[in-house]
C-alpha cells in the first residue's frame, strides 16, 4: 500500500467519496514547465518576502523545484509532522474541505493552472495547495491553527445561499480553466457568481469562518505593520500577488476578528491585507470568533441560527444523542422550547443505535424530564404523550403560531425530550450514515467537469510542441550541459513562435548555465 493510499484508507466513507487518485502521468510536459517556472520565480521573491519557516518547508514536505510533486513522496515527509495529503479534483464543498483540515489532511487538487493563467487563478490547484499550503505547515503552532480552522469551519453553519455561491464559484473556476471556453461562457458564469452572491439574506457563520481562513491562511501576513512577511497560501503560490502584497498600494491592517466583516474576491488581488503579530495573535482572534458560533453557544441563539440558514444541522443533545435535521420553526412555553423539525431527520446515540424518520418530528427542550406516559403541558394546551403524538392529539393545542397550526394535521409525529441543548452545528452529525440515507445528497461526486478541462488542456497541447517541452524537462531534471542540444530545442521552438512559455524556460536555463 502506498503512503497515499493508506492516508486515503484511513478516512470515513463520506470524505473518500471526494479524493482521487493522482495520475501522475496525465501531467503534460508543458504541465511540468508551468510548475517549475512558477516556483523558481517565487522561491527567488519568498525567500526575502516569505516567513522564515517557507523555503525550508518546500523540501521538508517532499516539494522540488523542478517538476510536479508526488503525493506519495509528500505523504513521506508530511508524517514527519503529523499531516497527510490526498488528491481531489478542484473546489470541494466547505465541509469536506474543513473536515479534511480538522483530522490534519490537507486537500490537493490534482490539476495543474493552465500555462495562461500562471500569474493567478482563481481555481485550486496544485501549486496553491501543495507549494502554498504545505511548506509553512512545518511550524507547529501555525499547523495547529490550520487544523483548528477546520474544526470551527466544519461546526459553522451554513446559509442555503452559501451553497449557491459555492457551486457558482466551482463553475466559474472551470470556465475559466478550460481553453475551450468562449467569453460568452466566462461572462455567464460570472454573472453566475454575481447573481449567487447578491441573493445572501444575511452573513452565516460559515461565512464568517471562510473569510477568517481567508484573510489568514490564504492572505495572511505576519510580523510588523512596517515589514510584514507572507504566510498565506494564496500569497504563497501566485507570483502576481506575492508581488503586489508588499507594495504600497495593499492597505496593511492590524489583524482582529474584524476580519470576519471584510467581503473578498478569488477573481482579482486583495485591496488589503491583515497582518498578525505572530501566529500565537491567530489562536487569539479564532479563539474569539469561537465564541460566536452556536456550536459553542447552543440553545436559543443555535436554534435562531439554524432556523434562518434553512439548511441541515445538528443538535447535541442529553445522553451524548445527536440530531440532524433542517430546523423549521421553534417557540417558547412556559415549561420549554417546542421545536419543529422537517423530515429527513436523525437520532443517534453514543451506542451507535439510531432512528431515521422521513416526516416531521417535534423536539422538546426542557429543564425538567418528560414523564414516560400521562398529561403534559406544554403552556399551549395538553395533549397525551406515549413516545408519540397521536393522530389528532395536537388539535388540542391552542396557539396562533402558524407553524404549530400546521403540524396538527399531520397525524403521528415523533416526539424527541431533551434537558440540555448546549450545541447546534453545520450539517449532519454523522455525514457517512446521512449521505447513505438520504439519496442524491452527494450529487456532485458524480459531475465530471474538472476532468473535462483536464482533458482539453492535454487536446490542447502540439504533439511537436510536447515533445519540446518534454526534451527541456529532461535537460533541466538531469542538469546537463549540453550546448548543441540546447540550441537544437530553440531552433525546434522557433516553430511556435506564440508559446512564450517554452522559450522562457528555454533561455532561463541558457542563462543559469556556463555553456561550454
Amino acid at each position: 500500500m502506498t503512503p497515499t493510499d493508506k492516508a486515503i484508507s484511513q478516512l470515513p466513507a463520506h470524505l473518500r467519496a471526494y479524493v482521487v487518485k493522482q495520475n501522475y502521468d496525465q501531467y503534460t510536459p508543458r504541465d511540468h514547465a508551468v510548475w517549475r517556472h512558477i516556483l523558481t520565480r517565487l522561491q527567488k521573491h519568498l525567500t526575502r518576502s516569505a516567513h522564515p519557516d517557507y523555503i525550508e518547508g518546500l523540501s521538508r514536505t517532499g516539494i522540488s523545484i523542478n517538476r510536479i510533486p508526488s503525493l506519495d513522496e509528500m505523504n513521506l515527509c508530511l508524517a514527519d509532522i503529523g499531516w497527510t495529503a490526498v488528491a481531489v479534483r478542484g473546489f470541494i464543498p466547505p465541509s469536506v474541505f474543513t473536515e479534511l483540515q480538522s483530522r490534519k489532511v490537507l486537500a490537493i487538487a490534482e490539476d495543474i493552472r493552465d500555462h495562461r493563467h500562471i500569474g493567478y487563478t482563481p481555481a485550486p490547484d496544485i501549486i496553491h495547495e501543495s507549494a502554498g499550503h504545505s511548506p509553512i505547515l512545518i511550524n507547529p503552532k501555525y499547523a495547529s491553527y490550520v487544523q483548528k480552522c477546520g474544526s470551527l469551519g466544519f461546526k459553522a453553519i451554513a446559509s442555503k445561499e452559501d451553497f449557491a455561491v459555492f457551486e457558482a464559484i466551482r463553475n466559474l473556476s472551470i470556465v475559466k480553466e478550460n481553453p475551450n471556453s468562449t467569453e460568452y461562457e466566462i461572462t455567464e458564469a460570472e454573472k453566475r457568481l454575481a447573481s449567487a452572491s447578491k441573493s445572501h439574506r444575511y452573513v452565516s457563520e460559515n461565512t464568517k469562518a471562510s473569510r477568517l481562513y481567508w484573510w489568514t491562511a490564504e492572505y495572511g501576513l505576519v510580523g510588523s505593520l512596517n515589514d510584514p512577511k507572507l504566510f498565506g497560501a494564496g500569497l504563497l503560490s501566485s507570483i502576481q500577488e506575492a508581488e503586489h502584497a508588499l507594495t504600497d498600494s495593499v492597505l496593511k491592517i492590524p489583524l482582529s476578528l474584524d476580519c470576519i466583516e471584510k467581503v473578498y474576491d478569488i477573481t482579482t488581488m486583495q485591496p488589503q491585507l491583515f497582518v498578525a503579530r505572530d501566529f500565537d495573535h491567530l489562536f487569539e482572534v479564532l479563539s474569539e470568533f469561537e465564541s460566536t458560533l452556536s456550536s459553542t453557544r447552543g440553545g436559543l441563539h443555535g436554534l435562531a441560527e439554524a432556523k434562518r440558514a434553512e439548511t441541515v444541522v445538528h443538535l447535541a443533545l442529553d445522553g451524548d444523542r445527536h440530531l440532524s435535521g433542517r430546523i423549521i420553526d421553534f417557540v417558547n412555553t412556559h415549561t420549554g422550547t417546542l421545536i419543529y423539525i422537517e423530515g429527513p431527520s436523525l437520532l443517534e446515540d453514543n451506542s451507535k443505535e439510531y432512528q431515521f424518520n422521513l416526516g416531521p418530528i417535534l423536539l422538546l427542550w426542557d429543564q425538567s424530564p418528560l414523564p414516560s406516559r400521562g398529561l403534559m403541558n406544554l403552556g399551549l394546551g395538553q395533549y397525551q404523550f406515549q413516545g408519540y403524538l397521536e393522530k389528532g392529539s395536537l388539535s388540542d393545542i391552542k396557539t396562533d403560531h402558524p407553524i404549530l397550526q400546521n403540524i396538527a394535521g399531520l397525524g403521528v409525529s415523533p416526539l424527541i425530550s431533551t434537558l440540555t441543548l448546549n450545541s447546534v452545528c453545520g450539517g449532519s452529525a454523522n455525514p457517512t450514515l446521512w449521505e447513505k440515507l438520504v439519496p442524491g445528497n452527494n450529487s456532485f461526486i458524480y459531475e465530471d467537469g474538472e476532468l473535462k478541462v483536464r482533458e482539453a488542456k492535454i487536446k490542447d497541447l502540439d504533439p511537436q510542441l510536447g515533445t519540446i517541452y518534454s526534451d527541456l524537462n529532461q535537460i533541466i531534471l538531469n542538469g546537463t550541459i549540453d550546448r548543441q542540444k540546447l540550441d537544437s530545442l530553440a531552433k525546434d521552438a522557433s516553430n511556435f513562435p506564440s508559446e512564450w512559455l517554452l522559450h522562457s524556460e528555454i533561455n532561463n536555463y541558457m542563462s543559469t548555465l556556463e555553456i561550454v
